[in-house]
This record gives structure tokens, C-alpha cells and sequence, in this order.
């Protein structure tokens, strides 16, 4: 129940930041990077009358029965809510903060910034299993099937919506939308890494007993204990090997230097940590 309360905190972070990138940034400029919002910023222009957020939900119910039927019913669940959430948080910040013309008149800081919050909470959402909607839906399927990582198929599904800016509001802003969407791509998968960095820890301590007894009794994570021999002395050691986030590799390296601090440790960072204590193997 409590990882269920903090994914559904996280999932509507994340919805927020997008939302504001896409409000603020993204509608004022025509910058169609892909995705429902793209989708909704070009038909907008069609449609005048109908405003974004409720553009985005209705192009969302056709491809929310897709995403069900391909990805199941935990990834559907997650991504109904978030995709009508976020068509909901769309239509009120247009509403409080209606935008008329860009921020500025530099439209390559309102780029960076149309990318950055989208990016940044689009990572959070897919990285609870659950998609903002739309063409997300379509690169999460993509990314299941295929050894493609997320940034990638977003590129290749988003790709068409910014060509389709181009076509209605002109040559610069379909270059600008391109950029934007190549930018989204790297950036979503560098913060999914960000996410889900661990450290990979290997100790060589004399007090390696004390060392394993904190790891399993404090740190409450596991570890893997074997022989070897060192190189130049020839004694047998006892080499400890354990993973564990960053908050706890601060304290284990605490711990082992105020009992021994001739111990030997290596830290070296781990994007990918599946099983127990971390990711499901099926997320």
C-alpha cells in the first residue's frame, strides 16, 4: 500500500511537470514535439474553438485500448489515470495562466525548457509503469517488443507529429519540433538512469564479519561473501559484494572506515539492479 501512495505521488509529479512544459512552453510556441500534446497543438489550430487539454483526452481514449490490450491491465490502469489527469491538469493550467504569446522572444531558451519539464516528469511516469498516454503508449510497446530503449521509440513514434508541425505552422517551427524531439529523446532515458542508479559496493576488510552483519541487520539488503587471493601478499581475503541505493552506500563507506580504516572499497554506479529490494524483472 505504501509504494502504491508514493507511485501515485510520483505519477502526478511527473504529470505536473509535463504539463507545465507543455502550458507554458509548448501551446505559445506551436512546438509539436511528438506525443497527444503535438497531436492536439496542431489540431488546435483546426479546431480553435476546442482548447488542448481536451483535444489530448480525446485522441487518448483510442490509443488507451491499445495500450490495454498489448501492455495489460496494471500499465492500463496507471495510464488511464494519468492520461485523463494529465488532459485535466492541461485544461486548468490553460485556464489560470492563459497564454496569448511566448514568455520571451527567444525561442530557443523557450525550447529547452518546452523539452526539459516534459522530459523530466515523462522519466518519472514511465519509470512507475505507467505512460503520460498516447504516443507513449506507442513506444512502450515498441520498447517491450523490440531491444530499444524508450527515448529511441518515442523518437521513431513522435517523429511524423513534428514533420506535421512543419507542414502547419511553417519550416521554422518544424525544425525547432524536430530538434525538441531529438533533444526529448536522450534526455528521458538519461533521467530514467538517474532514477534507478544504485552502487555496486566490493569490500576487502579484516572485520569483514561486522561489515556483513550491518549490511543485513541495518542496511536490510543482502550480500554475496567469497575467497580470494590478493596478488602480491597471497593471503587468503574474504571479498564482500553487495548493492544498495545511494543514501545506504553513504552509510555502509561511514560505518567501514570508523572500524577499519585500512579497508579496502570499490564504488562503481549500476543503472540496471533487478530482483529483490529493487525493480521486478517484468518493469
Amino acid at each position: 500500500m505504501k509504494k502504491r501512495i508514493f507511485d501515485f505521488l510520483l505519477i502526478n509529479f511527473g504529470l505536473l511537470l509535463v504539463s507545465i512544459g507543455i502550458c507554458l512552453f509548448k501551446i505559445p510556441n506551436h512546438f509539436a514535439t511528438g506525443g497527444v500534446s503535438g497531436l492536439a497543438i496542431i489540431s488546435s489550430s483546426f479546431f480553435p474553438k476546442i482548447d488542448v487539454g481536451p483535444m489530448m483526452m480525446i485522441i487518448n481514449i483510442l490509443l488507451i485500448i491499445v495500450g490495454y490490450f498489448f501492455l495489460g491491465s496494471d500499465f492500463g490502469s496507471k495510464t488511464v489515470y494519468s492520461s485523463f489527469a494529465l488532459s485535466g491538469i492541461v485544461w486548468a493550467i490553460q485556464k489560470l495562466v492563459p497564454l496569448k504569446q511566448p514568455l520571451t522572444d527567444d525561442m530557443l531558451l523557450e525550447l529547452v525548457f518546452s523539452i526539459l519539464f516534459p522530459a523530466v516528469g515523462s522519466a518519472i511516469v514511465f519509470n512507475c509503469n505507467a505512460s503520460t498516454g498516447g504516443t507513449d503508449i506507442a513506444a512502450k510497446i515498441l520498447s517491450k517488443y523490440t531491444k530499444l530503449n524508450i527515448g529511441k521509440t518515442l523518437l521513431l513514434t513522435d517523429f511524423i507529429i513534428a514533420i506535421g508541425a512543419g507542414a502547419v505552422f511553417g519550416v521554422k517551427i518544424g525544425l525547432y519540433s524536430v530538434l525538441g524531439l531529438i533533444m526529448k529523446a536522450f534526455m528521458i532515458d538519461s533521467v530514467i538512469e538517474g532514477l534507478n542508479i544504485s552502487k555496486q559496493m566490493v569490500i576487502i576488510s579484516s572485520k569483514h564479519q561486522e561489515i556483513q552483519h550491518y549490511i543485513v541487520e541495518q542496511l536490510h539488503r543482502g550480500a554475496t561473501i567469497y575467497k580470494a587471493e590478493g596478488a602480491f601478499t597471497h593471503q587468503q581475503e574474504n571479498v564482500i559484494s553487495t548493492v544498495v541505493n545511494r543514501r545506504q552506500a553513504i552509510k555502509l563507506r561511514s560505518y567501514i572506515r570508523s572500524i577499519d580504516a585500512s579497508s579496502f572499497i570499490t564504488i562503481s554506479n549500476t543503472s540496471e539492479t533487478i530482483g529483490k529490494g529493487f525493480r521486478n524483472i517484468d518493469n
